[in-house]
């Protein structure tokens, strides 16, 4: 009963997590770019984020130092604030850190 209760508590926390994180993705999206979509150019910065994310969140048990609740948490943080960006930002950046964290999680796989 307890476990439940507990498991549904760390559930609530990552939905609010992804809900916060796209609301400040557009947030800020909407402040930096004051027109659509219309550059093909990387964001460093959302890049940076989305890579951390994707690697928090994906190879969460590869990082001892801090518990998996919270390093899932933040990383679906970060995923959703450049996942929430203007419509046509963040698509490169997201594709490219989802990769960059599949390769980090296969090479630990394969070295474990």
């Amino acid at each position: 009963m307890i476990g439940d209760i507990m498991d549904l508590t760390v559930y609530l926390i990552y939905i609010l997590s992804f809900v916060i994180g796209m609301i400040v993705g557009l947030l800020l999206s909407y402040k930096k770019y004051t027109e659509p979509f219309v550059s093909k150019n990387i964001d460093v910065v959302a890049l940076i984020i989305s890579i951390i994310g994707w690697i928090l969140f994906v190879n969460n048990q590869f990082i001892m130092l801090i518990p998996q609740y919270i390093s899932i948490t933040v990383g679906l943080f970060f995923i959703a604030t450049v996942l929430g960006m203007r419509p046509g930002y963040g698509r490169y950046e997201l594709a490219i850190g989802f990769i960059v964290s599949i390769i980090i999680w296969l090479s630990g796989m394969v070295l474990l």
